[in-house]
C-alpha cells in the first residue's frame, strides 16, 4: 500500500495547519492514501499541536481510517481513509484550539457521507490566529450555503484563550453534489453591523469602548450608513472564562458579506481592538472583492469539489488561498486560474479565481 501513497509537503507555501486540513480532507473524501511530511515545518513550535491532532482525529473517525504518527509534535503522519459515515462526532482539542478549524477540516468530508451528521467540535471559540465562531456564523455559514447546502451551527458555549472550554454543534445532511459558486459582482455596501462582547470578569463598558472606537473609525470613511455594533455581555453559562473582542460586517446590494474582526488581551487598549477591527473591514472593502481575505481560502476546496465553473472576485491573493488551490490541484482534478481583473478601475487590487470543478459525486446516494 506505501507505494501509492500521495505525499504532501506539509513546510512549503503557507507551511502550516492549513496544508493537513486540506489535504486530510480532500484524501478522505477521494479515498487517497496520504503521507504528510514536514509538518508545519516553519513555525516557530513545529509538528502537530492539540488542534491540528484533533482535527487528524475527526477525520479519521468519520472515516474509519488509519492515522499513523498522530501525536502531540510529530512532524509526519500517514493516512489511510475508508468510507465517510453520518452520525454523530465529537472533536475536542482540551485547549483554546479552535472550533472553527475543526469545522473547515471536517464540513467537506461529512458532506459526502452516506447519512446526516452531528459534530459536536469543543475547544476556542472567539481565538487568535483563526476565524472567530461568530464570523463562521455570519460570513461563512450564508456564502458557503450558496454551493446549494446548508448546515446548523449551534452554539452552546463559548471558550477563550488559554483554557478553551467552548463548545459548538453542527449538524448536516449529506448532498448529492455542490453546485458551482459566482461571487464577480460586488455591489455597494448596504448596511454595517456587528457585535461587540465581553465574556467573564470583564465589564460591559469594554464592549461598549470597542463598538464607540470602531463605529468612530468607519464614519471617517463612510458617512451615509447607520452602524449598528451591538456591545454585548455573554451569560456567564455560556461561556467559560474572560475574553472580549468584536466583529463588524458589511453588507453589499448583491448580497456579498465582508467582515473585520479583532479579540481583546490582557493589557490591550479597547479602543485599539476596536480601530483594529474596523480597519480591517475598511481594507476589506477598499479592494472591491466579493469576499474578504479570510474567506478566499475557505472556498478553495468546496469549488474544487463543486460540478461545474466557479468564479469568485476576491482581492490580493493570500498565501493561504494560492497555498489551498496548490493542494486542491495536487488531489484533485480540479483546474484554478487566477487573473488579474480588468474591468474595475485600475487602483483597485482585483483579481478573478475562477475554478472548473472535479463535480465529486457521493456515492452513497
Amino acid at each position: 500500500m506505501d507505494g501509492d501513497r500521495v505525499e504532501i509537503d506539509g513546510g512549503i507555501m503557507e507551511g502550516g495547519g492549513q496544508i493537513l486540513r486540506v489535504s486530510t480532507a480532500l484524501g478522505c473524501l477521494l479515498g487517497l492514501p496520504l503521507r504528510v511530511r514536514r509538518i508545519r515545518a516553519g513555525r516557530s513550535q513545529p509538528g502537530l499541536r492539540p488542534q491540528h491532532l484533533s482535527g487528524l482525529e475527526i477525520i479519521r473517525d468519520l472515516c474509519d481510517g488509519k492515522l499513523n504518527g498522530g501525536e502531540i509534535g510529530s512532524t509526519e503522519i500517514t493516512f489511510t481513509p475508508g468510507k465517510i459515515k453520518g452520525g454523530t462526532h465529537i472533536a475536542d482539542t482540551k485547549t483554546a484550539g479552535s472550533v472553527c478549524l475543526l469545522m473547515q477540516v471536517a464540513m467537506p468530508c461529512v458532506l459526502f457521507a452516506a447519512s446526516p451528521s452531528e459534530l459536536h467540535l469543543k475547544g476556542g471559540t472567539n481565538a487568535e490566529m483563526a476565524p472567530q465562531i461568530d464570523y463562521t456564523v455570519m460570513v461563512f455559514k450564508p456564502v458557503v450555503e450558496k454551493f446549494n447546502f446548508t448546515f446548523n451551527c449551534d452554539i452552546k458555549r463559548r471558550g477563550y484563550y488559554p483554557q478553551g472550554g467552548g463548545e459548538v454543534v453542527v449538524q448536516m445532511s449529506p448532498v448529492k453534489e455542490l453546485s458551482p459558486i459566482n461571487l464577480t459582482e460586488r455591489g455597494t455596501v448596504t448596511k454595517i453591523y456587528g457585535r461587540a462582547f465581553v465574556a467573564g470578569a470583564l465589564p460591559i463598558k469594554l464592549a461598549k469602548d470597542m463598538s464607540a472606537a470602531a463605529v468612530r473609525c468607519i464614519r471617517r470613511e463612510i458617512r451615509d450608513l447607520y452602524i449598528n455594533i451591538q456591545p454585548v455581555r455573554e451569560p456567564d453559562d455560556q461561556a467559560v472564562g474572560t475574553g472580549s473582542g468584536i466583529i463588524i460586517v458589511a453588507e453589499t446590494s448583491t448580497g456579498c458579506l465582508l467582515a473585520g474582526s479583532s479579540l481583546g488581551k490582557r493589557g490591550k487598549n479597547a479602543d485599539k481592538v476596536g480601530i483594529e477591527a474596523a480597519e480591517m473591514l475598511l481594507q476589506n472593502l477598499k479592494h472591491g472583492g466579493t469576499v474578504d481575505d479570510s474567506l478566499q481560502d475557505q472556498l478553495i476546496i468546496f469549488m474544487a469539489l463543486a460540478k461545474g465553473v466557479s468564479r469568485v472576485k476576491s482581492g490580493p491573493i493570500t498565501l493561504h488561498t494560492q497555498t489551498a488551490i496548490h493542494f486542491a490541484e495536487q488531489l484533485t482534478k480540479a483546474k484554478f486560474t487566477v487573473t488579474k481583473s480588468e474591468e474595475d478601475n485600475p487602483g483597485n487590487d482585483t483579481y478573478i479565481i475562477e475554478c472548473q470543478g472535479m463535480g465529486m459525486i457521493n456515492p452513497n446516494l
